[in-house]
């Protein structure tokens, strides 16, 4: 029986941003959510005074547990925005527009993983969505990309209120998949969401460094996701 493979989204199958390219991106988002609000005379709050609220928000539970972007919203804006499910979508668009502005596939994600399903290896992308977002806007992008038809399933955090590297996630996307987590491949940019969260539940893991990132990590790693097939396929 095959093994499994399930990766990571952002840096893995899709460029997005590093981390400390994430502020300029954040402050855009942001002001694109203040400027719906206001549009709808729903919000006083200033510029700046959003922007230093958003920087306070920019952190994940310490326990892993999915925080919802609307509720981060209530607290930046001061509006309530939770029940509102008109208003949530709204502004959960706007806030990602310029996230989702700047992905694009890697040239090898769509061939690996028609090669990966020719053989017998189910798949899946397991994902954290930045900032609480919603899972529907995630599968929309997904759409986008070309990626969602090219698995055999999609797990995001807020599907079911945990983030990587919780062991939750993982141990659900193996179950999607139909294997014991033992019996996965686990592949992802991040040393402690992806490489310490699947090898915490007994995933093999391999760390994707495309640009070296890592040049210290001494376990399993790859540069490009094509390297994937030798691991795994022709192995």
């Amino acid at each position: 029986m095959k093994p499994a493979v399930l990766l990571d989204l952002g840096n893995t199958l899709a460029a997005y941003y590093q981390p400390e390219e994430f502020q300029p991106i954040l402050e855009e988002a942001i002001v694109g959510v203040l400027n719906e609000l206001q549009q709808r005379d729903l919000c006083s709050v200033s510029r700046d005074s959003a922007i230093a609220a958003a920087v306070q928000e920019n952190r994940e539970a310490n326990d892993f547990r999915f925080m919802p972007m609307s509720e981060r919203f209530e607290r930046i804006f001061a509006v309530p925005v939770v029940g509102d499910a008109s208003l949530e979508n709204a502004l959960c668009s706007r806030f990602l527009r310029p996230i989702f502005a700047v992905g694009r596939v890697y040239d090898d994600a769509i061939s690996v993983l028609n090669e990966l399903r020719a053989v017998g290896c189910p798949t899946a992308i397991v994902s954290n969505a930045p900032w609480g977002s919603p899972p529907t806007l995630w599968r929309e992008e997904l759409d986008r990309l070309g990626l969602s038809s090219a698995v055999d399933a999609i797990v995001l955090c807020g599907d079911i209120g945990w983030r990587k590297p919780a062991k939750e996630i993982f141990e659900h996307a193996a179950s999607m998949v139909g294997r014991r987590c033992g019996e996965c491949i686990f592949v992802g940019d991040d040393l402690r969401w992806d490489i310490a969260g699947s090898t915490s539940v007994g995933m093999r893991a391999i760390l994707i460094d495309r640009v070296g990132r890592h040049p210290n990590h001494e376990g399993e790693r790859i540069r490009e996701l094509k390297e994937l097939l030798s691991r795994v396929v022709h192995a």
